[in-house]
């Protein structure tokens, strides 16, 4: 496993890092959740993904006692604050109440002193950045969270804490957390010139679209293998948009393309991403340890000038 500077800090985070969104308390017990966690430790990714919305917080009680057993100091832990965590109007969002709140209930449940990445999981339009910032940096003096992330923030949002937060002389956020992968780019524009310039990384989610670029779908139902998330009820609405024929004649040549390099579909494309110097990790999800043994290997593939031009190519409408 290799490791990369996360921003512009000194902490390194594994290429390959675990998330838990749609999994762990939800479509997979937790048995095998557990398993799958030991599984990626052995491999030595040492960063791991959850968030309080999740499951509402069942996923960060999985992520925590998984983690129980290995020394603190060897993994890197996120969570995050925005959604919608009770019936209450002060029950989302960035406030000040809700950011302190929240922060609290997830380190209980991860059963932790701190967690080393806090992310603010969505822009508030109802709460001022510096009320935001100043709570979390309330956190990081307190010894609670260590470094601030946020996540599907706009570049002018991003801009805008930026801003704030060096008017205040409050922590500057270091890690984004946006959507990237083959068919959904659009954090090339904008945002990651942004991130270069002022330290930031990016920690990229879905870079397998939700799974389709692993190769597995077909067209049609008979192409949706039974138990996938193409055919569960709770995650199929993230997916659908991604098994067109368009989408899927477009797999199948990235396919081959992976096989002349002696790789799997998915192995390519998390190397893809991985290929941007500013992608400090590839957020993915397993179900089982077999698929984060598998994802695990694009850590280090390098891919040639030629062979990223040869995608563009595969890749262009």
């Amino acid at each position: 496993m290799n490791y990369r500077k996360l921003g512009r800090t000194g902490l390194k985070v594994s290429e390959i890092s675990l998330g838990s969104w749609l999994t762990y308390g939800n479509s997979v017990d937790n048995g095998t959740a557990a398993k799958t966690i030991a599984q990626a430790y052995d491999l030595g990714i040492n960063f791991f993904d959850t968030a309080n919305v999740y499951m509402r917080g069942k996923a960060e009680e999985i992520v925590g006692e998984a983690l129980r057993g290995y020394a603190r100091e060897s993994y890197v832990i996120a969570t995050k604050v925005f959604g919608q965590m009770g019936d209450g109007p002060n029950d989302k969002g960035l406030s000040r109440k809700h950011v302190l709140e929240q922060a609290g209930a997830s380190l209980k449940r991860l059963g932790l002193d701190y967690v080393d990445i806090y992310y603010c999981h969505r822009y508030d339009k109802d709460t001022p950045v510096d009320e935001t910032l100043r709570t979390i940096e309330d956190l990081v003096r307190s010894g609670k969270v260590l470094y601030v992330g946020v996540s599907e923030w706009s570049a002018a949002q991003i801009q805008e804490a930026l801003q704030t937060a060096d008017k205040y002389l409050l922590d500057r956020i270091v890690v984004n957390q946006p959507q990237y992968h083959m068919f959904h780019r659009a954090i090339e524009k904008e945002i990651v010139p942004l991130s270069e310039r002022n330290g930031i990384s990016q920690v990229v989610f879905s870079p397998l679209a939700q799974g389709v670029l692993t190769g597995k779908y077909g067209s049609g139902e008979s192409g949706k293998p039974q138990g996938s998330r193409a055919t569960d009820a709770s995650s199929n609405m993230y997916i659908g948009g991604y098994l067109s024929d368009w989408h899927l004649s477009r797999v199948e040549r990235l396919k081959s393309l992976a096989g002349e390099i002696g790789c799997s579909a998915a192995q390519l494309a998390i190397a893809w991403v991985l290929r941007l110097p500013n992608v400090a990790s590839a957020l993915v999800g397993a179900s089982r340890p077999e698929q984060i043994i598998e994802n695990s290997k694009a850590s280090g593939v390098k891919l040639t000038d030629e062979l990223v031009q040869r995608i563009e190519t595969i890749l262009a409408n």
